[in-house]
């Protein structure tokens, strides 16, 4: 006689898995998709604060890629010198045109982070 065994509950361990592994795979997919390009328009700000430039050091990088400390032109290869003459709690502002070349700003923004400045900030269009 065949005996025809009886299941009273059902082993959800395998399917639970199952799900896991789906689920980590969706997630690391939506990782990759989220570090897309976002289209970005500089250098407009609703947000612009008001700054007194007789107390700060403006630093400019006009369309023709030139550099001002202030109103006096510079080298690129000055701004690390120029910067180390000043104190740290001084407010330093970038302004920088948007056609620039990005990298520009960027090495311009590290050697600020070099000598640990306290105060940043970027002059940009008031869009309000």
């Amino acid at each position: 006689m065949v005996k025809i065994k009886k299941f009273d509950s059902i082993n959800v361990v395998p399917f639970i898995d199952i799900m896991l592994v789906l689920l980590v795979i969706v997630l690391t997919t939506a990782s990759f998709v989220s570090q897309g390009i976002i289209p970005v328009e500089l250098p407009d700000s609703s947000s612009a604060v008001e700054f007194d430039p007789k107390e700060e050091l403006v630093i400019t990088i006009n369309k023709e890629n030139e550099i001002f400390f202030g109103k006096v032109a510079i080298d690129i290869n000055e701004i690390d010198n120029q910067l180390s003459q000043y104190k740290a709690n001084t407010n330093v502002y970038i302004n920088c045109d948007k056609s620039v070349p990005f990298e520009k700003f960027v090495y311009i923004l590290d050697i600020v982070k070099k000598y640990s400045f306290e105060n940043l900030g970027i002059i940009t269009n008031d869009n309000k």
